[in-house]
């Protein structure tokens, strides 16, 4: 009978990566349809403790992510959990032999979240990984399905690109993140006094990371390269369309991909990957 409820619990994950990110689901639509279910769960995790972080505000935040770490890891332990998000990304933890660590390190940079803060290049350094590089380790697992040859290898792409990411989406919320929320994430920078030089430099990083990822990217298992291929050309029109706006300007405007131009890049993508020119 258990069945039912974790095909239920398989379905909560999907639901919560569809309501907060269309173009996740979009990459995820793009894998084999056997890694559907792991993508969506893992997704449906770390969409979930970030959410208390970042939304909960009239509640107690640090007792909710408390909670919610101590609940994910008796799930692991026992293999179940009455809340369907965790016990759909139990299953893939254990499925796949996910290293708890990275589960950790996750959280932890998620507690980091609960207070007022401004990075050094340490804790910077720090937040990236638990808070995106781990993820995108954690969806190698799954990409690899165990050849842990394989995980190593494409290891230093894949926290390239899960960097890379997360500092796109730094600069794309740098006006909310620093106006509502009083984080600073960059180190060494005031934002009040935000430069032209301050932004250049910021996305000198981020491109030799997506170069770096993007050689990864091409080295996946056919089942899963085309799905992240699509992510990564998604975030790069993201990151060229912040490139081209003055420094002043992104802290009033978010920017995003209208669903025109993605359906034009998934296309694109399907073409390529059809033409073996990924």
């Amino acid at each position: 009978m258990k069945q039912k409820f974790d095909r239920l619990s398989a379905e909560c994950s999907k639901i919560a990566t569809q309501r907060y990110s269309t173009s996740f689901s979009l990459g995820i639509r793009f894998l084999d349809k056997e890694l559907h279910h792991p993508i969506y769960a893992i997704y449906g995790f770390v969409r979930f403790a970030d959410e208390i972080v970042d939304s909960f505000h009239e509640y107690n935040k640090p007792l909710l992510l408390a909670q919610f770490k101590k609940d994910c890891f008796e799930a692991i332990e026992s293999g179940i959990s009455l809340n369907p998000i965790l016990n759909s990304f139990q299953q893939v933890v254990r499925q796949y032999n996910i290293d708890h660590q990275l589960i950790y390190l996750f959280l932890k940079s998620m507690e980091m979240d609960l207070e007022k803060h401004s990075f050094n290049q340490e804790k910077y350094q720090e937040y990236i990984l638990g808070s995106a590089e781990v993820v995108g380790l954690m969806c190698l697992f799954v990409f690899t399905g165990g050849d842990i040859n394989r995980y190593y290898e494409l290891m230093p792409a894949a926290k390239k690109l899960g960097s890379a990411f997360q500092k796109i989406n730094f600069l794309r919320d740098i006006g909310a993140d620093y106006e509502n929320l009083n984080r600073t994430y960059f180190p060494n920078v005031d934002l009040a006094n935000f430069t032209e030089d301050d932004k250049r430099k910021i996305e000198q990083e981020i491109e030799l990371e997506l170069d770096e990822a993007l050689a990864g990217i091409r080295l996946l298992p056919d089942s899963s390269r085309r799905g992240v291929y699509l992510a990564y050309q998604y975030y790069r029109q993201l990151f060229e369309k912040i490139k081209l706006a003055r420094a002043c300007a992104i802290f009033s405007k978010r920017f995003r991909i209208s669903n025109t131009r993605k359906m034009v890049l998934l296309c694109d993508v399907f073409l390529k990957h059809k033409m073996n020119m990924i």
